[in-house]
């Protein structure tokens, strides 16, 4: 797929890998428009770079999805939406039996499964009267072995996971041309991993990597050491389980 000249919604472009991909996409004569929650985010983004268009907007409020739709079909449309935007609730936050856990997982599916369906079902028809036109789907490992600390944030991502296959078929069976692509990183450094110490990649390496397998029509795009990780998780499931769910991390479990 080549990304110059197409114009390219980012969700939660105003920091970490979609501020990333701002950069990145610009460098290479994309037209980015972003969107976030966090007004002040938004105006050190387009500070930095003043070529992109911000637009306030929370991923999981239908609402703002909308609006959203609204003012980007006013700026002349999109050629590829980018759903980035992400939540993570706090471990401490999620003990298995309490109504924080059931506000946390709430929360995390609003944003990260329903709020993609909702931006994807508003924008399918302007992206099938493109030329050339893609959603890209932003996954986890965690889809493929959950998180015992993580477990709604990775039930959110493996629904997610599901629907962008089913979403690529259901278009390739009606004859569409827009592209779905999944992008399924490993731990990225960026302020919601931020209390981890675990190896982590670089938010220019992870972006790096989505370009390059849009740039080959790769449909799957797996970055860093989640290359790695599909293959053992397919071999040796057990020891995939264990590298996301160390025993170091075990005491979490026990608030």
């Amino acid at each position: 797929m080549n990304l110059k000249g197409k114009t390219v919604l980012v969700t939660g472009g105003a920091s970490g890998i979609g501020l990333e991909a701002v950069k990145q996409f610009l460098s290479i004569g994309a037209n980015v428009i972003i969107t976030g929650r966090n007004q002040v985010k938004l105006d050190a983004a387009k500070n930095k770079y003043p070529a992109i268009t911000a637009i306030q907007s929370d991923a999981g409020n239908k609402a703002d999805a909308q609006s959203l739709f609204n003012k980007v079909k006013e700026l002349g449309g999109i050629d590829i939406l980018y759903n980035n935007a992400a939540v993570l609730v706090p471990p401490s936050n999620l003990g298995v039996a309490n109504e924080k856990h059931i506000e946390g997982a709430g929360y995390e599916m609003e944003v990260n499964y329903l709020g993609v369906l909702r931006l994807n079902n508003l924008f399918l028809d302007m992206l099938k009267s493109r030329n050339e036109a893609a959603i890209i789907n932003t996954t986890s490992i965690l889809s493929q072995a959950p998180s015992l600390i993580e477990a709604t944030y990775s039930s959110s991502k493996t629904a997610l996971a599901f629907y962008t296959i089913s979403l690529r078929e259901h278009l390739r069976i009606i004859g569409s041309k827009v592209k779905v692509f999944e992008l399924i990183p490993p731990l990225v450094a960026t302020e919601m991993t931020a209390d981890r110490n675990d190896k982590k990649i670089s938010t220019e390496e992870m972006v790096k990597g989505l370009i390059k397998g849009l740039s080959k029509n790769q449909y799957t795009i797996r970055v860093g050491d989640a290359k790695i990780f599909n293959l053992v998780n397919r071999i040796l499931p057990k020891i995939a389980f264990n590298i996301i769910n160390p025993k170091k991390n075990h005491h979490l479990l026990k608030n």
